[in-house]
């Protein structure tokens, strides 16, 4: 009676391998064959090599490094203090961030482009600047589900009304409760929230396609209408940057518990 419910359990566990790696292994297959008749390296060479792809891997590498910083700070405060001082609001913060997954990009970067044109009161798409802002800001709204969560999940895991009260007794200001006390005791969930958010910046597409910036995401559009063989090396490689974020998370879960365990 014991060993069935295992039984069935190593089924799903195999099934579900089997569904996601099967066409992951074909797909990597398929790109070694850009040599006839023979298997190479060739379509990653060709990738790597590609000045374009260095380019925009670089522009969307530092767009989601601004995102990230630019996410924290506004999302940690925000939970910090909704959790502190305003729990009754709690069902509505969550509410909020939960939209970006229910409105279609396309209908948020439209509705930047209407409120920040060159003709509005505040011009940001008339200068690459000003629109590297408003990418930053539409990456930060997509993002905004999975940090917010990540962080909120952080302060579960202390007693944030102590460990305030006990640093306000000692004289500490809410600045450096935050960065100090608070901060360095989620630094776990904002890590993990912050990998999400550079996953999602990397891969993200009609943000940076209708305000025309040099990001990865229509990089790869472009190569697989493009290309025969280095779209699928450039999927391989983008599969292995978002696993490479995932497993950083799990890194460094792992070490934060090593530590706890040994303070």
């Amino acid at each position: 009676m014991m060993k069935s419910p295992k039984f069935w359990s190593w089924i799903a566990f195999g099934g579900g391998l089997f569904y996601f790696f099967v066409p992951l292994i074909g797909m990597f297959e398929f790109s070694l064959r850009a040599k006839r008749g023979e298997y190479s390296f060739l379509a990653y060479q060709n990738v790597l090599g590609d000045p374009q792809f260095q380019q925009t891997f670089f522009f969307s590498f530092v767009m989601a490094m601004f995102t990230i910083v630019w996410g924290v700070l506004l999302v940690t405060p925000t939970a910090f203090w909704v959790r502190l001082k305003l729990p009754q609001l709690r069902p509505v913060i969550e509410f909020i961030t939960l939209l970006p997954l229910v409105i279609p990009p396309i209908v948020i970067v439209f509705g930047y482009i209407r409120m920040y044109n060159t003709s509005s009161f505040l011009p940001l798409t008339g200068s690459a600047m000003g629109t590297n802002i408003l990418l930053m800001f539409g990456y930060s709204v997509l993002a905004l589900p999975y940090l917010y969560r990540a962080v909120d999940t952080g302060l579960r895991t202390i007693d944030i009304v102590t460990l305030t009260e006990a640093a306000q007794s000692l004289g500490a200001g809410w600045i450096t409760i935050m960065f100090r006390l608070i901060l360095p005791n989620v630094l776990v969930a904002v890590l993990s929230g912050a990998f999400l958010t550079f996953a999602i910046v990397i891969g993200e597409y009609v943000f940076a396609a209708l305000l025309n910036r040099p990001a990865f995401g229509p990089y790869m559009v472009w190569m697989g209408s493009n290309k025969a063989y280095e779209p699928a090396a450039l999927a391989v490689i983008a599969f292995a940057i978002t696993w490479a974020c995932m497993g950083l998370i799990q890194l460094f879960t792992r070490l934060s518990k090593h530590e706890r365990a040994k303070a």
